[in-house]
């Protein structure tokens, strides 16, 4: 099963919680490759919670900003789930990478999972269909975001929208164009 799905949706959707399913029912050896970094008290507690839903014997890569870096680590047999391209892409943009960069990122990073023999599942939130954000930074944001999704959308084996625990398949553009 090589390839990856792409699970889109809000905060607190069960985004995560679906990937850590999709992980241990991979019947594979897994690398969580974590992009978040603990800047305070609040996201510690986030990143801890998240730790305490992973099983013990799954491996973590921790890569804010590195993403290909970090998949070189994986061996072609394990699953992979990158968690999460929100965190990552608002990680680039405040270290002060160029947009086109971030978004060139990310079809690399796309490129390399959707051949990876493994199987993979990468999470990310849907920010184009809540409140229209008040700071030019906020705007700037939810449109990079945008981009990076739709570069692994357009890789992905599969995607779903995930709303209150539930998951909405999503089909290719390409289907809908035939």
């Amino acid at each position: 099963m090589s390839g990856y799905s792409l699970l889109l949706g809000g905060v607190r959707s069960g985004k995560s919680r679906l990937a850590v399913e999709l992980g241990k029912g991979s019947g594979r050896p897994v690398t969580f490759v974590a992009t978040a970094e603990a800047g305070d008290d609040e996201m510690a507690r986030r990143i801890d919670a998240h730790r305490d839903e992973r099983p013990a014997g799954w491996t973590t890569v921790e890569a804010p900003r590195e993403l290909v870096a970090a998949l070189a680590l994986v061996e072609p047999g394990q699953f992979v789930i990158v968690d999460c391209l929100t965190v990552w892409t608002a990680n680039l943009l405040l270290a002060g990478e160029a947009d086109a960069a971030i978004v060139e990122r990310a079809h690399a990073v796309a490129a390399r999972l959707a051949d990876h023999p493994g199987g993979a599942v990468v999470v990310t939130n849907e920010v184009g269909m809540g409140v229209h954000p008040s700071s030019d930074l906020g705007r700037h944001y939810r449109d990079l975001l945008g981009a990076v999704n739709v570069a692994f959308g357009d890789r992905a084996r599969t995607a779903a929208l995930i709303v209150a625990g539930r998951a909405l398949p999503l089909l290719p553009v390409a289907e809908l164009l035939a």
